[in-house]
């Protein structure tokens, strides 16, 4: 059986999401949807969905924790709560995935007013990089952040079952197997929210796995960008948001460059030079980043973190 994890902040499509995962599965599968410290939304009852309420705003990452540990499946999917799916998503993603595997199926936007996968001319978002987290002052913010690798799209076209360094973190599936060998998000230092792709992604390439791009089948993801941005934040609620995604961003690039994950196989250099040339990693970084990361902090101001949402 597939268990699919639903975290929830802003449930406005949650129930159209929750008929994806059921209608357009061809084998068992169960959904779990952990509200995030919200009321309960008016979801049809059906005997293969669970509805978890999470009592106060704990994050997206302890609500896909908590959903894995109510799970009853072999394997696990993560979807975000505004997603739709292709036919027979479940049995395609099964069908390529090894024990140690994380699977992630081709990327399409979502139209979300007909509810329908957009098709603009624009590629599917099949492969990232993890982008080097010191081109500019201020960017170690965006702490190694996933970037679409369009070349590498244009170049492996034609394998359909093909490693990716990284991706959006919007929807992915493992064995609980090799859930249970990771271990559960870490929200100490990452946070409630930020940085779940890069945590999961490094730990299972630097680990001895593969994370694969699977684009025999597929899913429509909705970017919310204005409309959605504050998850249904106070202003209050949205600053601390910001303020605990800076810290773990800072957390990420660290942890990871610095070879502090101490069940790692690999360094992170093999994962740099496994996908080499990566985009905006300079040949010479592991002797530009000690340059880098000493300006980077450089720059960071007395007050605290830049925010450019607040800042008046």
């Amino acid at each position: 059986m597939l268990s699919i994890i639903i975290p929830s902040r802003s449930p406005e499509f949650l129930q159209k999401t929750i008929d994806e995962c059921l209608n357009n599965a061809h084998g068992e599968v169960e959904v779990i949807a952990v509200l995030d410290g919200i009321p309960p939304p008016n979801i049809k009852l059906d005997p293969r969905v669970k509805i978890i309420p999470n009592g106060e705003h704990k994050g997206m990452r302890e609500a896909i924790n908590y959903g894995v540990r109510e799970s009853h499946g072999s394997h696990i999917m993560k979807i975000d709560e505004h997603c739709m799916l292709d036919d027979g998503y479940d049995v395609k993603l099964l069908a390529d995935c090894e024990d140690n595997w994380v699977c992630i199926p081709r990327r399409y936007r979502l139209a979300w007013e007909k509810w329908e996968r957009l098709i603009d001319g624009r590629r599917p978002i099949d492969y990232m990089f993890l982008a080097y987290p010191f081109e500019t002052p201020y960017d170690k913010a965006c702490g190694l952040h996933g970037a679409e690798w369009k070349q590498r799209f244009d170049e492996r076209k034609d394998i359909l079952i093909d490693d990716t360094m990284s991706w959006q973190g919007s929807c992915w599936m493992m064995s609980k197997k090799h859930w249970d060998w990771m271990g559960e998000l870490e929200t100490s230092k990452y946070g409630p929210f930020t940085q779940e792709a890069q945590e999961i992604g490094n730990k299972t390439w630097l680990g001895g796995g593969r994370v694969i791009v699977n684009k025999k089948t597929w899913y429509a993801h909705l970017h919310k960008g204005n409309r959605g941005k504050r998850y249904s934040f106070t202003n209050w609620m949205y600053h601390v948001h910001q303020q605990e995604m800076e810290r773990g961003r800072e957390f990420c690039v660290d942890y990871w460059l610095s070879n502090q994950w101490e069940r790692r196989i690999h360094d992170f250099a093999w994962l740099v030079e496994k996908f080499w040339p990566v985009p905006g990693w300079p040949e010479d970084w592991q002797e530009r980043i000690k340059k880098d990361k000493l300006l980077d902090y450089r720059f960071v101001r007395p007050e605290g973190p830049v925010f450019p949402e607040i800042i008046p």
